[in-house]
């Protein structure tokens, strides 16, 4: 079955960097040795410099200020290293990302409902909320460019529990993966406007609340009637007041889209009675 490279909006990954490792995979040297497919690079120039601290550096200096801040150089400036010395270990700055990615990814925690046999939206909802954490706790992995289908240990061992969420759902197997691609579209897209959000309030230095009213009270001065009468009937309703759970707009969202899997489901059911 052919994977659907030109769709994944989910689990972000990098696929060939142009650093094959030269046995046909693709990958990276760096990533096949993650795989256990070689050994890891030998120590540089530096001593005590290691592929494990290149990217705890890395992931350092982008939790700090953010991804546009890593470059080569500047991880060799944290580690006291030569720029050089790096490459000795990363052949260029997108296999950077893809090694920081698998770091901040993690390996994917047990889910309470696939572990006691729950149905499939229960399952897949857990993956979900599972993925929104992960990237919470890594905002900054949001911002890497997505590269390919998964490819390191990491993401394909998240995506490989996505597919287990699904195995009682009697989707067809290419179905599934459009499942998995759309489900964690939703919770990437979600985490990153989440964000972008918050970065804009903390930019104004005033609370959300008075974000929201100050922009409420904009548009109530520039809409019209003749042109915008949705927005003014939103206007004149209490419905732009800031929700009391902070999580509120993902449940909506992420009931929705499973909703959605749901008609999927009982439509491949019927159709295979």
């Amino acid at each position: 079955m052919a994977v659907k490279t030109t769709r994944d909006e989910g689990l972000q990954v990098a696929g060939n960097n142009g650093a094959d490792g030269g046995d046909g995979t693709g990958l990276p040297a760096s990533v096949e040795a993650a795989w256990g497919l070689r050994d890891r690079p030998v120590k540089g120039p530096k001593p005590g410099l290691s592929l494990d601290r290149i990217v705890a550096a890395a992931v350092d200096v982008a939790a700090a200020e953010g991804l546009g801040a890593v470059s080569m150089g500047r991880v060799a400036k944290e580690l006291g290293a030569s720029t050089m010395a790096l490459y000795r270990y990363v052949s260029a700055k997108e296999e950077l990302y893809l090694l920081m990615q698998e770091a901040a990814m993690g390996a994917p925690e047990p889910l309470p409902a696939l572990e006691s046999g729950a149905d499939w939206r229960a399952a897949l909802g857990e993956w979900a909320w599972a993925q929104r954490r992960m990237f919470h706790r890594n905002l900054w992995a949001l911002r890497i460019p997505i590269g390919g289908p998964p490819a390191s240990p990491h993401s394909v061992a998240w995506w490989e529990q996505g597919l287990q969420a699904l195995s009682g759902s009697g989707l067809p197997e290419g179905v599934k993966i459009s499942v998995i691609m759309l489900v964690s579209g939703f919770v990437r897209n979600e985490a990153l406007l989440m964000s972008d959000i918050a970065a804009a309030v903390e930019e104004k230095g005033v609370p959300a609340e008075e974000v929201m009213t100050r922009w409420e009270r904009t548009l109530k001065r520039l809409v019209d009637p003749v042109r915008h009468p949705a927005l003014v009937s939103l206007l004149e309703t209490e419905d732009l007041a800031e929700p009391d759970d902070p999580d509120h707009e993902f449940v909506f969202g992420l009931e929705r889209v499973l909703d959605g899997v749901e008609v999927l489901v009982r439509k491949e059911t019927r159709g295979a009675e």
